[in-house]
């Protein structure tokens, strides 16, 4: 009975590795217990190893801090499948030295996420725009060593681009950007918040070739004006999202014929904000009929 009860005994690193748990139970679980998992015996260290060279997605948003550098490279370096990598949190470890082997062996990628990555530097953008023809999303926010070059380079090689933020990119200015619009047509999702050198010509060549533009952020953009707000919406048929924010010469004369369209902007019509801010004042909201 024993001989049998143990013949029918199946434990979890018996299971086909590479077709039962690497597809179908691995890729359930966070990166931080995988971690975790790989500390609990030799073989599931090599199992580990399996999921992390054949995982297609690898974000450390949750747990970069607590991973050291060598760990990570270490995670990734039989990894040649990845389409999706996101560093946004590893701001205090990551550098040059780290990202450009992945980054070169990883020629599918399509989203990658380098937000607040302070230690990197300009040859990590060229490098993503060389290997990285596929890619799709890119998230640059908070890095400020983006450049002229560096842009020109990903939007000459990555054409196919989607989405990009480059919030607080403040090297950036219009002609680079200008350039980046006429070259990648496709651009769905584009922010260029906090950035005192976009004016509205970048704004206009952005409305004017990326016609599929659905949101755009100009949050903290203090030189555009409702010239290009009306550009705007003359071209870009399928704007959704408006953020402009303390752009203190954009007014509601160029907002209106976008909220007529419903598209959501993220500052209230004059009237409205009068209303807010009286009831902070008086404590109440008097009744006013909007309808006369």
């Amino acid at each position: 009975m024993d001989e049998e009860a143990q013949m029918q005994t199946c434990h979890l690193l018996d299971l086909p590795w590479e077709d039962v748990l690497v597809p179908h139970i691995l890729c359930f679980l966070p990166l931080q217990h995988l971690v975790s998992l790989q500390r609990v015996s030799r073989q599931f260290h090599s199992l580990i190893q399996v999921y992390l060279a054949n995982c297609r997605t690898f974000d450390l948003s949750s747990i970069g801090p607590s991973v050291p550098k060598e760990a990570f490279c270490s995670m990734l370096k039989d990894n040649k499948v990845l389409h999706s990598l996101c560093l946004s949190s590893c701001s205090e470890w990551v550098t040059d030295k780290e990202l450009l082997p992945v980054i070169g062996q990883n020629q599918h990628l399509q989203r990658v996420d380098m937000s607040s990555c302070v230690g990197l530097t300009r040859h990590s953008l060229v490098a993503v725009s060389l290997s990285c023809m596929h890619l799709q999303h890119l998230g640059l926010a908070h890095c400020e060593w983006v450049d002229s070059l560096s842009l020109r380079s990903l939007a000459d090689h990555c054409g196919g681009l989607q989405s990009i933020n480059i919030t607080a990119c403040r090297q950036l200015k219009d002609d680079a950007i200008c350039y980046m619009a006429k070259k990648c047509l496709k651009l769905r999702s584009l922010s260029l918040a906090v950035n005192a050198n976009v004016t509205d010509e970048s704004v206009e060549e952005v409305a004017k070739n990326c016609r599929g533009l659905e949101q755009l952020d100009l949050t903290g953009c203090l030189r555009v004006r409702n010239q290009s707000i009306r550009t705007l919406a003359e071209y870009c048929p399928k704007l959704q999202s408006l953020k402009v924010n303390h752009c203190h010469n954009v007014t509601e004369s160029s907002l209106d014929p976008l909220r007529k369209r419903n598209v959501v902007i993220d500052v209230e019509p004059p009237l409205q904000r009068a209303l807010v801010l009286l009831q902070d004042v008086l404590g109440f909201a008097p009744f006013i009929n909007l309808q006369i």
